[in-house]
């Protein structure tokens, strides 16, 4: 099942702050590439949650339940026929066992091609197979 990782400001919304709520729409993507990535999410799909600011480090899991949708608060679609603002419905897994910080990926030669570091300001992205493998080592996640 693919996987990929969002990145979000935890003064405006933290992995803490879903864990609270037990599920949250995810919304206010704006940007061209991100919601490529956004739209192709499907329910079941595993997400990465990437606390920017002065953490700097992927916290923790959820799980998509739903794939995108369109944004109620921004409706209209794409030529294509998808939504232009695209939101997903998310639910928290846990927490992971060791934050892995921005440094420890940009220090790992593994992660070279991930976009996280190829394309810093990217707010959501997918993480491919190999680079889930090696993040999940470093979280200290099973599997």
């Amino acid at each position: 099942m693919p996987s990929f990782l969002f990145k979000t400001e935890p003064g405006e919304f933290s992995f803490q702050d879903l864990v609270k709520k037990g599920r949250a729409t995810w919304d206010g993507v704006t940007n061209a590439a991100a919601l490529i990535h956004l739209r192709s999410i499907a329910k079941g799909d595993t997400v990465y949650i990437y606390h920017t600011g002065d953490e700097k480090a992927v916290v923790g899991v959820a799980r998509a339940l739903s794939g995108a949708f369109e944004d109620p608060k921004k409706p209209g679609r794409t030529p294509e026929g998808k939504p232009k603002f695209a939101v997903v419905d998310l639910a928290p897994v846990g927490l992971v066992g060791t934050p892995v910080t921005l440094a420890a990926i940009k220090s790992d030669a593994r992660f070279a091609e991930f976009a996280l570091v190829k394309q810093s300001r990217l707010s959501v992205m997918p993480v491919p197979g190999a680079i889930e493998k090696a993040l999940r080592a470093l979280a200290g996640l099973r599997g």
